[in-house]
Formats: C-alpha cells, sequence, structure tokens
C-alpha cells in the first residue's frame, strides 16, 4: 500500500502537476499597467521585474502611464550570529531577508498598504569550510529573493482599491 502512495505521488510530480496558483506565472491581475518605483536596480527589482513581464503585466517608464505603482520601499540582508561552540566560534547564522512593498493607484489609494515581507534561514557554519559556506550563503539569498518575488505576485494578485 505504502509503494502504491509513493509511486502516485511520483507520477503526479513527474507529469507536471502543481496546485492552482502555486506558480508565479499565468496569474490574472486587477490592474493592465504596473510602474515599478525602486529606490535602486537591484537584483530582487529585476526579478520582479522579470515575473512582471511574464504575467503579462505591462511595465510603463512613468507611473502617470501606468494603473497601479508598486513601490519597494526598502530591502535589507542582515546576519546574525544564532549559537556559538564552547570555544567562542560561530556555530550557526540566522540570515534575514526584508523587503517592503506599497502599491498604490495614480489617485493615491493603496491596493496594498505598506507590507513586509521577512524571510529567515538558518546557516549552519564551519571554520574548515569557510568558501564553501560563502556559496551556500550566497544561494540562500537567492532562494530567499526568489521567494520574496514570488510572495510578491501573489499579493499584487490579490490587490484591490482599499475602501
Amino acid at each position: 500500500m505504502r509503494t502504491f502512495i509513493l509511486l502516485a505521488a511520483l507520477s503526479l510530480t513527474a507529469c507536471g502537476f502543481h496546485l492552482r496558483g502555486s506558480q508565479v506565472h499565468d496569474m490574472a491581475f486587477a490592474f493592465k499597467s504596473l510602474y515599478l518605483k525602486a529606490p535602486a536596480e537591484t537584483p530582487f527589482v529585476t526579478d520582479l521585474r522579470t515575473a512582471l513581464s511574464s504575467n503579462k503585466v505591462a511595465l510603463t517608464a512613468s507611473a502617470e502611464a501606468a494603473e497601479l505603482v508598486l513601490e519597494v520601499v526598502s530591502e535589507q540582508t542582515n546576519k546574525n550570529i544564532l549559537s556559538l561552540s564552547g570555544g567562542g566560534r560561530v556555530r550557526e547564522y540566522q540570515l534575514i531577508y526584508r523587503v517592503s512593498l506599497r502599491a498604490y493607484d495614480n489617485k493615491q489609494i493603496d491596493w496594498l498598504p505598506p507590507e513586509e515581507i521577512m524571510l529567515t534561514r538558518i546557516l549552519a557554519y564551519d571554520d574548515a569550510q569557510i568558501l564553501a559556506k560563502e556559496q551556500e550563503e550566497a544561494q540562500l539569498y537567492r532562494d530567499m529573493r526568489t521567494d520574496a518575488v514570488g510572495q510578491a505576485i501573489r499579493r499584487l494578485n490579490r490587490a484591490k482599491p482599499q475602501p
């Protein structure tokens, strides 16, 4: 019985099955055009532009030409020491990635009030593997950025003018 359930689960993943709304592509939005306002062209902003374009949202060059303005208020990465060994060496770090977003229309009516997306990951650290751990840290930050882009797209998908 267990092998049957396992085979059924594997066949679903092999055929490309995914839950509706779990993919960042092919979503319907309540707006057609968007102006992305960001303090700098960071990798997050670049990934967000790509995700919006793949969902057929027209990105405009000015806020006046867009139905909706998505403002990236801030983007931060932090690294905190989580635990130390008995000898005072770092064992684990906590990686934190924060993005603050706000969406509003030309009449300054909020569609998404200022919201923060915060993601954390734990990085086990070993002094003997410094280069590998640096690469792992960079990969974790990339994964968190990808997750943040997906969350931003899903939040925009449900965005409506606030009364």
